[in-house]
């Protein structure tokens, strides 16, 4: 799967790649992650455009208040909730 995107939004989807089955992250979690720990903002954004939603499972990103945040894949926050709700986490 050749991933289309900016160098950043690359390095956003490979580290949403990384989080298991039935945990989340937090946009600021990934931040974090990838060394750039200011640019929580970039990472949703990063995860707006993500190509495969399913595949790079952006539904496992959540905000920092506890709250889901957006869904870019089709059904948007609902099939974000069904998707959590699925994999046994609780929000």
């Amino acid at each position: 799967m050749k991933l289309e995107g900016t160098y950043f939004q690359r390095t956003v989807w490979k580290e949403i790649s990384k989080i298991p089955f039935g945990e989340t992250r937090t946009y600021k979690d990934l931040a974090i992650a990838i060394g750039k720990p200011n640019s929580s903002r970039a990472v949703a954004n990063a995860c707006g455009k993500n190509p495969y939603p399913v595949i790079i499972p952006c539904h496992r990103v959540i905000r920092s208040d506890g709250k889901l945040g957006g869904y870019s894949g089709v059904g948007g926050v609902k099939k974000k909730k069904e998707l959590l709700k699925l994999e046994n986490v609780k929000f």
